[in-house]
């Protein structure tokens, strides 16, 4: 249940600061707002690589380390 809570954590913080990210970046570029979906999908998808190659358990988007990561099956199974 930790690690289901742990995951719940890190999605809805990276969700929340993509979105902010990606409003920050319309307001800057002085474009219009339904430009920051858009750039949210980048930075999502740019974050999952990263995580997938260097950070996270290969395969996954997390960012969590293995022992911390849901998608990591149990020892022994």
């Amino acid at each position: 249940m930790q690690r289901l809570l742990l995951d719940l954590a890190e999605r809805s913080a990276w969700t929340g600061a993509q979105a902010a990210l990606g409003l920050a970046v319309v307001e800057l570029a002085d474009v219009p707002v339904w430009w920051a979906a858009p750039v949210a999908l980048v930075l999502a998808s740019a974050k999952s690589w990263v995580a997938g190659r260097l950070v996270g358990r290969a395969g996954t988007a997390s960012t969590l380390p293995a022992t911390k990561d849901p998608a990591t099956p149990p020892m022994g199974a």
